[in-house]
């Protein structure tokens, strides 16, 4: 064949490639016509008072073949509530939770929406629905003071996933304290039958204290304008979506997440660990992409994912840039329970390495009790080993294994160790500083990296080590956080290691 009628040949090829993925695509994924489209007339029948839900919880489905006047109620609260184990944080509050209620409604509704803002409150709200068509997306009908409530109507004209924020200013700060949620406006036809929905939405706190620093942590201003995360969290908590407030599923369940991200800062590159997106509704929007690892989310948007579960276990749910999972909190669970299919899958329950602390989720509590006590002085050792062994297991015990023997020939044993009992303040500087071998543990020589862990807190490092002091054969001790804080004070990290 000659080069001419070769390439005409290939051109064929590709357009008729490309016809089919045309084809093919518009078969999987209607116009759905736009706001232009969406005005199906005024509303039918008698006005509907919504249904609104608290995350992880999703609104049933609409149901209906009509437009309708949907009634929104919704009451602002600034309320202090915990975002870590022994940490609160005054967050200001959409129906008294973060996010905000989940509202779920139909293309072509006109929605009558009730702001109230509660006495209590020390400041103005409002509300922008990235639902509304119209000047602010309701944020200039809607500014409320204390002791009021403000009222004003739109019309749902584009189907999708919307976020919604406060937007009085300072509006970064309003939406860094926990002003946002999702609305949810199905199409008319509704969306497809699955077994599980939940709400899951991400957002960041800018606090003055350190992550994990136990007390009441204030809002810090110039960290969120740095954007300088101090947690980066799923639904308001560190313990939102842990241990038992983590999501259920059935082996063979379709689940479907609604997901969102307030920012105000940080897009989220949301993972679900263990598993593969079936369908990604990529923005929140009509179409859908398949066979996705990991979607970006961006500040202000929001995702709808699909998968099927196929084996049991505990899938762990993540912001994929990684360190805000495990060192911010960004870090939720989906537990499957079912039938073993080893055909899919054969290995082990739980991992350390990505669940951390939250392998003892439900001994976490003992973390926050002991708080009080030891800003006070008058934490008792028995509350420092019991706190320090969940510390240490979602910290140290991959490396040097949970009973404390380590990896022979790699990393040296925490039991019956004569090096870790010689010196208790070298031990504590270890820990804030790491050390780079060799070493003789036993008698048995190591020469192994441990790196700087001073990203822990001061009552972190003591309680862990009193833990380590007092297992495995050890003879004892007790370190007190104000120990490892003149100590890190006193020593210099190395290159690189967190203050």
């Amino acid at each position: 064949m000659s080069k001419p009628l070769t390439k005409i040949f290939a051109l064929v090829l590709a357009l008729a490639a490309c016809q089919t993925y045309t084809s093919e695509a518009a078969a999987q994924q209607s116009d759905t016509g736009g706001s232009a489209a969406g005005d199906f007339g005024p509303p039918q029948g008698d006005p509907i008072q919504a249904v609104l839900t608290s995350a992880p919880n999703v609104p049933p489905p609409v149901n209906r073949d009509y437009p309708a006047k949907v009634i929104v109620d919704m009451e602002v609260r600034e309320l202090d509530m915990e975002i870590s184990e022994g940490v609160t944080y005054t967050f200001w509050t959409f129906g008294s939770t973060v996010p905000g209620s989940f509202i779920r409604i139909r293309q072509g509704d006109t929605v009558e929406f009730h702001l109230k803002n509660h006495p209590d409150s020390k400041m103005p709200h409002n509300i922008d629905l990235h639902a509304v068509t119209g000047p602010g997306g309701g944020a200039t009908s809607s500014f409320t003071a204390p002791g009021h409530e403000a009222v004003f109507s739109f019309k749902a004209l584009n189907p999708g996933l919307f976020v919604y924020h406060c937007a009085t200013a300072p509006v970064g700060m309003h939406i860094a304290n926990g002003m946002y949620g999702l609305i949810l406006v199905e199409p008319p036809g509704g969306l497809p039958p699955v077994d599980k929905e939940f709400y899951v939405m991400q957002g960041e706190f800018y606090t003055v204290g350190k992550y994990r620093e136990k007390g009441h942590q204030p809002f810090d201003m110039q960290k969120a304008i740095d954007e300088n995360a101090t947690y980066v969290l799923f639904n308001g908590s560190e313990g939102a979506l842990v241990g038992d407030n983590a999501i259920k599923a059935n082996v063979g369940d379709t689940v479907r997440l609604f997901v969102g991200n307030g920012g105000p800062n940080l897009v989220s590159s949301f993972h679900v660990i263990g598993e593969i997106f079936d369908k990604v509704f990529q923005e929140g929007g009509s179409r859908y992409q398949e066979n996705v690892q990991t979607t970006l989310i961006p500040a202000g948007g929001s995702a709808i994912t699909e998968f099927r579960v196929e084996v049991p276990g505990t899938l762990i749910i993540v912001d994929h840039s990684i360190f805000r999972a495990f060192n911010k909190g960004a870090l939720g669970m989906l537990k499957v329970e079912g039938a073993d299919n080893l055909a899919v899958y054969t290995g082990k329950e739980v991992d350390n390495v990505y669940l951390g602390d939250k392998v003892m989720a439900n001994e976490l509590s003992i973390v926050s009790d002991i708080a009080e006590a030891q800003r006070s002085g008058m934490v008792t050792k028995e509350q420092q080993i019991q706190a320090g062994m969940v510390l240490y297991n979602g910290t140290c015990s991959v490396c040097h294994q949970q009973n404390g023997e380590g990896l022979e020939g790699i990393f040296p044993p925490l039991a019956n160790s004569d090096y870790l009992m010689a010196d208790q303040r070298r031990a504590v500087e270890i820990v804030l500083n790491g050390l780079s071998g060799p070493i003789s543990v036993n008698g048995v020589p190591y020469s192994s990296v441990m790196p700087a862990m001073s990203q822990l807190n001061d009552d972190e490092i003591a309680n862990i080590l009193t833990f380590t002091l007092n297992s495995w054969g050890n003879e004892g001790g007790v370190v007190t956080s104000d120990e490892v804080a003149g100590i890190r004070a006193a020593t210099e990290r190395p290159e690189g290691a967190a203050d």
